[in-house]
């Protein structure tokens, strides 16, 4: 059975953000319009600040594998990653506009992702 790894995911989620990142820099500059562009760099901006959530998480998580809403938060911080900056990636190369409809789903899940933080922090201080 594969077992949810947030420290995995967050190592994995790094290399791809900084993949994405020179991507964007190199391969994307001359053939990407300058708005397309911003897009691309916004996608690319928040899935790194994600990614070091997500790591933060993932070492909450080793330290204090009771509080469940640790795993929850990171698992709604990976989904809010993919459908936010996911879709702006896809925006950004394909020009498809009803992606742009995506992207606040993934912020809301972001959003869901900091309460749930909050809610570990209240938990964890009341263990302390």
């Amino acid at each position: 059975m594969i077992q949810f790894n947030p420290l995995l995911i967050s190592a994995l989620s790094g290399f791809l953000a900084v993949a994405f990142g020179a991507f964007g820099s190199h391969a994307l500059k001359e053939r990407l319009s300058p708005y397309h562009l911003s897009v691309w760099d916004t996608a690319n901006q928040y899935h790194f600040y994600n990614t070091f959530t997500l790591l933060a998480l993932a070492l909450l998580i080793t330290k204090y594998p009771h509080i469940n809403w640790l795993t929850r938060a990171s698992g709604a911080l990976i989904v809010g990653m993919i459908l936010f900056s996911g879709s702006l990636y896809a925006l950004a190369l394909t020009d498809i506009k009803i992606l742009g409809a995506i992207t606040p789903i993934g912020g809301v899940c972001i959003l869901i992702a900091w309460a749930m933080l909050a809610i570990s922090a209240v938990h964890i201080h009341s263990h302390i």
